[in-house]
């Protein structure tokens, strides 16, 4: 029975560790050795990227991807750590609220934030029209400070709901001991406070800042002229379309690589000190009173509602009364009745292929887990390391290496659609292993060793035991990859073609060509689909404790 034991879950590790390397390692292979490759004479060189540190054109990009990526984290933590701090340690009105409307701004689309802000303060905004009927000239969203703004609104919740976390586990006695010796309240933040929740912050900080550099939809729409590393990949990759991709993979290389040196940096600093505190006399919310009150909810509440201002808009925009692409004053339902006509595909391409990763992640994710937790080898070990990279990869990277892969490359023949949907697959099948796995470390190992030692095939007990006792965590995994899943842009733009054309696919090109009410229309049903999914995280989150007892 043990020798059945060990055969059964060794072939799961090495399946799994087969259709990593297939998914995963050789995509990003390929791209690695396309980098060295000379597109005219197919050579190996190192030309490449002698031309991405020497040519002005990339070196700019270079400086603005590090540019918006670091003031959007900025931006992002000036935001999110005082948040955090005041629903951590105050009473305030409308708390869940706040986390609520965090929530949803993270996982809304972040191209349709930037599709709105054009909708405020664009050439002919709402807000820049405001403005100049008094006179008063505005500068437009148009540019970097438009794509940092952008990053910061959409990111903020990274840092805020990891630091508020990390907050409200702080042992209050080092706060007490350090106002006991007159540190005054800004003191005892900066040396006492943020120390010990700087792990929290960092890890906050360093997925604002993967995700802004990899973000090619905001600078895409907002950009006019000013191009991140991002973008340009795109635009070789499109202008090399019949050759070797060789500049667009060089250029998703570096992109890449700024990643991993941002999350080496960060493991890195946090490994030269220890910030472990006992979970014990934990902080308790003071109540403020007069100004200081006012301020606090203030703050907090008009953070959060100007977070959400480009959904609002985007739901606004969807029911004006349009003629084509003109609004034409007053509501109606146009632009919705348009999609129907002119864009049933996409909805059913973004539901087909979304759910489709979606399911096979729920498998997956549910044996992965349990060769992580429960088989303590080194390809256990290894598989747990190789879901961190999905994270660190930008999407233009996996998708350049799809196609170079599985359309031209060695392993080449698959469709759009099938790439799309392993695409979607391999970039968030790290949401339901994690989701799972922290599920299944709450459940003890006896209760699988009970059903095999009556007799029960290894299989047969983990579906009929294991399987209901995380299916909490499996079901929010699966919700979470298909909200990311649903939204993919940067991947998509990439591989699609005129039959697998998606929403967000949709929606940029309506930007692109003006057609805002379509754009609206298309958003507004992501967004309430998003929404339904966050939903529903929220309910079997609640009820994952009662699924264990």
């Amino acid at each position: 029975m043990k020798l059945r034991r060990l055969d059964f879950w060794t072939g799961v590790t090495i399946s799994v560790l087969v259709a990593l390397a297939i998914l995963l390692i050789l995509p990003i292979f390929r791209v690695l050795l396309l980098s060295f490759v000379d597109a005219d004479t197919g050579n190996w060189t190192l030309g490449n990227y002698v031309e991405v540190f020497t040519r002005n054109y990339y070196l700019n990009g270079f400086k603005n991807t590090l540019f918006v990526g670091v003031l959007g984290t900025l931006g992002a933590c000036l935001i999110g750590i005082p948040l955090a701090f005041f629903t951590a340690r105050f009473h305030l009105w409308g708390r869940s609220w706040i986390s609520t409307l965090a929530i949803l701004v993270l996982v809304a689309p972040p191209f349709i934030g930037a599709y709105a802000w054009i909708m405020l303060l664009g050439a002919n905004g709402v807000i820049t029209n405001f403005f100049e009927r008094f006179g008063l000239e505005i500068p437009t969203i148009y540019g970097a400070h438009g794509i940092i703004l952008v990053f910061t609104l959409k990111f903020f919740p990274f840092v805020f709901l990891m630091t508020q976390t990390a907050l409200m586990a702080v042992n209050k006695s080092y706060e007490d001991a350090a106002e006991n010796l007159g540190c005054t309240p800004w003191q005892r933040f900066r040396l006492i406070t943020m120390p010990l929740v700087f792990p929290a912050v960092s890890t906050g900080a360093i997925i604002c800042f993967v995700l802004a550099i990899a973000d090619f939809g905001t600078p895409a729409i907002l950009g006019r002229g000013f191009r991140t590393l991002s973008t340009i990949a795109f635009a070789a990759y499109r202008s090399e379309l019949g050759g070797l991709p060789t500049m667009a993979v060089t250029v998703s290389m570096i992109m890449m690589a700024i990643s991993m040196i941002a999350l080496f940096a960060q493991r890195r600093i946090l490994s030269k000190r220890r910030y472990a505190s006992s979970l014990t006399n934990l902080p308790v919310r003071k109540q403020l009173t007069g100004w200081r009150n006012l301020a606090v909810h203030a703050f907090c509440h008009g953070v959060v509602l100007v977070a959400m201002l480009p959904t609002l808009v985007v739901v606004y925009t969807s029911f004006l009364k349009t003629n084509g692409p003109v609004f034409v004053g007053g509501f109606g339902l146009e632009s919705y009745i348009r999609i129907l006509d002119d864009a049933p595909e996409a909805i059913a391409n973004s539901f087909l292929f979304a759910t489709a990763a979606a399911l096979l992640i729920t498998g997956a994710a549910s044996l992965i887990s349990y060769v992580i937790v429960r088989r303590e080898t080194r390809a256990a070990g290894a598989i747990d390391f190789l879901m961190m990279v999905p994270y660190l990869v930008p999407g233009v990277v996996m998708a350049i290496g799809f196609v170079t892969t599985f359309r031209t490359g060695p392993l080449g023949g698959l469709g759009a659609a099938t790439m799309l949907i392993l695409l979607y697959f391999i970039r968030r099948l790290p949401y339901g292993v994690r989701s799972t796995t922290s599920s299944l470390r709450q459940v003890k190992p006896s209760t699988e060793e009970a059903a095999i030692s009556l007799g029960a095939p290894p299989l047969t007990a983990f579906l009929k035991v294991t399987v209901p006792l995380i299916l909490p965590g499996i079901i929010v995994g699966a919700l979470m990859a298909f909200i990311t899943g649903i939204n993919e842009l940067s991947g998509t733009l990439i591989i699609y073609d005129s039959g697998t054309i998606t929403m967000p696919v949709r929606v940029y090109l309506a930007v692109l060509d003006g057609e805002f009410g379509l754009a609206g229309a298309l958003s507004t049903l992501l967004l309430i689909s998003t929404g339904l999914c966050v939903f529903a995280v929220f309910r079997f989150a609640e009820n994952r404790t009662s699924a264990f007892l």
